[in-house]
Order: C-alpha cells, then sequence, then structure tokens
C-alpha cells in the first residue's frame, strides 16, 4: 500500500500534499505538546485545587452509601446524570469556601474535638465506652493509620465549624417564636356543605363521541411496553469451595497476621484539661500554666476526679471525672502519648502542653500486651480463609462471565457452556411490573436500555450486591400497544360522563359561591339545593379530624374575614367529583398558654437552625463572589 501511494505520489503536487499533511500533524502534535500540561482538576477555588480524584472518590462514597440504604432498589444510573455530578461538585465547593475562610479567619478543629468524635462512633465501642481493639480492628480493615482518620475527619469537622458557629450565634426572638406558634395553632370558625351530584339531563354518549374521547386519551389505555429475559447468574452463597484451608495454610495465615491478634498495652488514664485560647497572649499562656501548676499539686489519686470535674475544661470527659478510659500508643497526640507512657501506675504528671491546652494526666492502671493462641483464634481464620476463597472464586467467575458475554454480544450461550453455567428465563415483564430479580432497578433499566432491547446485545455485568451479578439478554418484546375500543368501551362511555357531570358541579357551586356573595345566607342556599350546612367551632390547621381534608387545607387558604358580619366564601374542588362551599366566620390566634414548654424551645431551635442554614447559605454566597472559581465539566 505504501508503494503504491509512493508510486502515485511524485512531482510538484505530492510535494503540496505531503507538506499539508506535515504541516496538519505538526500542528496537532504541538497541540498535544502544549496541552499535555492541561489541568487535571475538576474544580480549583482560589488556589485551591479539587482534583479529579477527590471528585471520583466522594461520588464512590455517595454511591455506596446510596446502595446500603436503598438495597435492591438502589439505581446506579443517577450517579451518571450530570445535574448529580454537578450536586456533588457544588457541595465540595462548598466545602472549599468554608475551610479557606476558617483558616483566613483562624477558625480550627482542636485535638480534643476530634479524639471526642472518634470516641463517640459506635463501632468503636463496647459497652458504651471507646474500646481499642475495635478502633484498632477497623484500622486495619480499612487499611488506615490513626493520623489518616484523624485528618479525615478534622477535615469534615472543619467544614461544619461556620455553620456551626452561625447556628449556635442565631437567636430566635421570643416574638418569632409566638408569631409562628400563633400561625401554627391559628383557630377557625368555619362553615360549609357539600353539594349533591348533579343529575345528568343527557346521558347518551354516540358512538363517534366515543371514538373522538378514546383517540384524545390514547395514552390512558395503552398496554405497556413488556419483555422477557434469559440471563446468566453468579452468586456467591452457592458457590462450592473445592477444598477447606488446610491447618499448615491457618497457621501461615496466623504467622503472617499475627499482629490483628495481638493486644497492645493499654493505659487507663484520667486528666485534666485547662485550654489556652488559640493565639493566646504570652499573659493568658502563663495564666493557664499557672492554673495547671496549682491543680496538679493539689492532685492525689483521692481527689482527681472532683477536681476534675470542678476544674477540667474537656467536657467530654469532665462529667466522669476526666475518665478517658483504657488508651494505648497512637491514639492521643503526641505530647500526651509520651507523657502518658512516661508514668508509672498510681503517678500524676505535671502540666503536660498540647495543642488543647495543659493536661495533668493520672496513670490509674496499666494492661500489658498479649497475644491470642492459634487455638482460640482459630475459627476466625476459617471463616475469614473461605469468605476469602469464596470472594476469589465469585471474581474470577464473574469476570470470566463479564468478558465473555462481551466477547460475543448476540448471545449467553458461548459463556453458559465455557463456564458450566444454566441460562435461566424470566416472564414477560413491564417496566412497573417485575418480580424478584426484574422488580430490581438496575435489571429495569438495563433490559429496557438501546443497547439491549434495540440492539440486541448482552447487558453488561450487573451487581445486584452481596457478591451476586447477572448478565441478561432480551428473549420476547412486546412493545406497547393500545387496548381496542371494543375492550374499554365501557370504561369511555363512564369518563365521559363523568366529565359532563364534573362540568355540572363545577357550574353549579360557581352560581351558589356567586349568591353568598351577594347575600344569600349559608343555610338558604344549601337548602335550595338539597344540601345541609356543617359548622365547626376552632378548626385548627391539621388537626380538626371531623372536617374533610381538602375543605380543612382550603379553610386555611382563605383571606381573613373583613368584618365580623362578612364571612370569606370560596369553592373546593373535593377531588372526587363534588364540590363543597365553604364559608371562614372568624379567625383567632391560637393561645400560647397551652403550649408546653418543650414544644415551644424544641421549635425555637428548629427556627434557629432554618435561620442558620440560610445565613450560612448567604455566607458561601459572599464568599463565592469574592474567589475566582474554575470548573472543568468535562473531567467530572
Amino acid at each position: 500500500m505504501l508503494q503504491a501511494m509512493r508510486n502515485k505520489l511524485h512531482g510538484w503536487p505530492s510535494i503540496i500534499v505531503l507538506g499539508i499533511a506535515v504541516l496538519a500533524m505538526s500542528l496537532f502534535g504541538m497541540e498535544r505538546y502544549f496541552t499535555s500540561g492541561n489541568d487535571t482538576f475538576v474544580a480549583k477555588v482560589g488556589k485551591q485545587e479539587i482534583s479529579q480524584r477527590a471528585f471520583q472518590d466522594r461520588m464512590n462514597q455517595l454511591r455506596q452509601q446510596a446502595s446500603a440504604q436503598q438495597g435492591e432498589h438502589f439505581d446506579a444510573s443517577i450517579f451518571e446524570k450530570p445535574e448529580t455530578k454537578q450536586r456533588v461538585l457544588d457541595a465540595m465547593i462548598d466545602e472549599q469556601l468554608l475551610l479557606q475562610a476558617n483558616t483566613e479567619w483562624g477558625m480550627r478543629v482542636s485535638d480534643q474535638a476530634v479524639r471526642d468524635y472518634i470516641g463517640a462512633i459506635p463501632a468503636f465501642q463496647v459497652n458504651g465506652q471507646f474500646d481499642p481493639i475495635s478502633y484498632r480492628a477497623w484500622l486495619v480493615s480499612q487499611r488506615k493509620t490513626p493520623e489518616m482518620l484523624e485528618s479525615d475527619i478534622r477535615e469534615s469537622l472543619s467544614a461544619q465549624l461556620l455553620p456551626d458557629a452561625i447556628n449556635d450565634s442565631t437567636i430566635t426572638s421570643d416574638a418569632a417564636v409566638d408569631q409562628f406558634l400563633s400561625l401554627l395553632t391559628q383557630r377557625r370558625d368555619l362553615q360549609y356543605f357539600l353539594l349533591p351530584k348533579p343529575a345528568l339531563a343527557d346521558n347518551q354518549v354516540s358512538d363517534a363521541q366515543i371514538e373522538a374521547w378514546y383517540k384524545a386519551h390514547l395514552a390512558d389505555y395503552m398496554n405497556p411496553e413488556q419483555v422477557s429475559l434469559k440471563y446468566l447468574e453468579v452468586n456467591a452463597a452457592d458457590l462450592k469451595l473445592d477444598v477447606a484451608p488446610s491447618e499448615d495454610e491457618l497457621k501461615k495465615r496466623y504467622a503472617d497476621e499475627k499482629q490483628r491478634f495481638v493486644q497492645p498495652e493499654q493505659r487507663l488514664v484520667s486528666h485534666i484539661l485547662i485550654n489556652v485560647p488559640t493565639n493566646a497572649t504570652p499573659e493568658q499562656q502563663k495564666a493557664a500554666l499557672a492554673k495547671a501548676e496549682k491543680i496538679a499539686a493539689e492532685a492525689n489519686p483521692g481527689n482527681f476526679a472532683k477536681l476534675a470535674e470542678q476544674d477540667s475544661q474537656d467536657l467530654g470527659s469532665r462529667r466522669q471525672g476526666g475518665d478517658l478510659g483504657w488508651l494505648e500508643k497512637g491514639v492521643t497526640n503526641a505530647a500526651f502519648d509520651s507523657a502518658m507512657f512516661a508514668l508509672d501506675k498510681g503517678q500524676i504528671s505535671k502540666p503536660v502542653l498540647s495543642s488543647d491546652g495543659y493536661h495533668i494526666i493520672w496513670l490509674r492502671d496499666v494492661r500489658s500486651g498479649e497475644s491470642k493462641p492459634f487455638a482460640e483464634v482459630r475459627d476466625q481464620l476459617v471463616k475469614e480463609a473461605t469468605a476469602a476463597e469464596r470472594d476469589r472464586k465469585y471474581n474470577e467467575l464473574a469476570g470470566k462471565m463479564a468478558d465473555n458475554t462481551y466477547q460475543n454480544p448476540a448471545s449467553l450461550e458461548p459463556a453458559s457452556t465455557a463456564l458450566g453455567l444454566p441460562i435461566k428465563s424470566t416472564p414477560l415483564f413491564s417496566r412497573e411490573d417485575g418480580q424478584g430479580l426484574t422488580a430490581n432497578p438496575k435489571v429495569v433499566a438495563a433490559a429496557f436500555s438501546d443497547d439491549v432491547l434495540v440492539q440486541g446485545n448482552n447487558s453488561g455485568l450487573i451487581d445486584l450486591g452481596n457478591d451476586h451479578s447477572v448478565v441478561i439478554h432480551v428473549d420476547k418484546h412486546v412493545p406497547a400497544a393500545a387496548r381496542p375500543l371494543a375492550e374499554v368501551r365501557a370504561d369511555v362511555q363512564r369518563r365521559i360522563l363523568d366529565e359532563r357531570i364534573a362540568a355540572v358541579a363545577k357550574k353549579q357551586a360557581d352560581e351558589a359561591l356567586a349568591r353568598l356573595r351577594k347575600g344569600d345566607s349559608m343555610p338558604v342556599v344549601a337548602k335550595s339545593l338539597g344540601a345541609t350546612v356543617v359548622s365547626v367551632k376552632d378548626a385548627v390547621r391539621g388537626q380538626s379530624v371531623e372536617v374533610p381534608a381538602p375543605l380543612l387545607a382550603q379553610a386555611f387558604l382563605v383571606p381573613h374575614p373583613a368584618a365580623a358580619d362578612k364571612p370569606q366564601f370560596t369553592t373546593v374542588d373535593m377531588h372526587d367529583g363534588n364540590y363543597a362551599l365553604l364559608a371562614v366566620d372568624k379567625v383567632e390566634g391560637g393561645d400560647l398558654s397551652k403550649v408546653p414548654k418543650e414544644q415551644r424551645e424544641a421549635l425555637r431551635r428548629q427556627m434557629a437552625q432554618a435561620y442558620g442554614s440560610e445565613a450560612t447559605r448567604e455566607l458561601i454566597e459572599m464568599l463565592k463572589a469574592g474567589t475566582k472559581i474554575k470548573i472543568n465539566k468535562n473531567l467530572m
């Protein structure tokens, strides 16, 4: 081929063609050279970048949370929508703006706050107390160091510093609470009557009318599109393992992971904290040290708990007499750690300076490290080895199924034969009426997708959770089709008559409303229509069960009466083909003396939180206005 081109391209025309080609290739090459250093961040907030990795990590975290919460109803496609990605990125930008504001305004999360947060995590507690063994086991399972976890928590808490400060400083006045409560408990005197459903003078419906109405409302009479599926399935719970782990394998696993079964040295500690303010002056530092030294001089095992309750500024441990429970190396900060492990049992330290302030530490007891013997953890090792082997086999088989069905997209047969997996089938189902497997949103989305339904390909591997996956192929397809008129004729006729009745009822209600507004009395109008007036005193929003819900909702939307003898009238659609006439005679504010103090305070907190959230939103908008923000949507 190249020789043929060479034979045909000769002379000055070939030089021009080759020159253009070389120039184009050079320009494209130069562009690639100069754009190779293109931005790799999804967004840049001021000088701080939000990397593509950080964005993907956040998306994965939210996806996993949604999957855990929604189970089989989880739809992963939601996280592929541009609007979802934009909402997540907007939240990350807001966080970054708040973090930068923290730095600029000197706000930080204390080490003690991080420790308190970790200590309160239920996964790290046994019998309501922080358990170092559970903490360390979790770190190992997540492949994290204490520093990594603390950094993650510090960043999470940092993003809440300003919102929390705003919420804490938000003042909700008694007048605002009273005003809201007055509206919430407002009472209204009502009168109403239900109009009887009118009789039709003309209840004849012609064939032409039925056909015209049917054609105009054809979408109401469609049989839904349906498919049936063939599918291959891999479920770890059904996999049979070839052999159980041998004793030698278990012992090797024990030796390789022995540190998991070692109880490190632990120390039972109490402390008293004297805070040193951020950016403290020398005088403030001296005052804090003097106070700490005085307490340390007075402290002994007999009065330590009392001094902690009296003087400690660590609110988390103060009520427990300064008790921090059993601690091991690496749980606290370096200064505290060093002092704690330098003490002998029963000894009380001199003041120890950390980033939080001065600590007086009492070492109450010591528990030396020990290792659990192989026999004690053998059953656990068997379970772990079996689970690991089952996971390995599942991943291997699911991976082969995915590869084979991708390489042979028109059929499941090759994968079934190669892997020894039976081809299973489903009955016909629509997007809404599936059961079992075909009710799973991910299966439904794949079954009706263009690639699977229209192109006739196998689906990709559909993860159903808990090491359970399928690949599907459409077996039969029944397009959506209108039900024949003969089948739905009676329903069409009934709906035509219902529309006529509704139109007459609306006209009747409007005429009755006009009479009331001209001055006719409620009982007179009601009697002329064969209805009975119902009076309700002190109806309360959402609480007066004797009033039909549509009437009660509308009653609190009607304006106040202009005067005591001039009620406000309106018609109310009862959403069942009937109408009612409503009169609001009187409006009174709620009796605030009957509102319990607890309810008032709960409302105050809710209002403060709402006001605080709005103030935080305004702050973020202000920070955005003063910060250069760049977004690379192509990297989202």
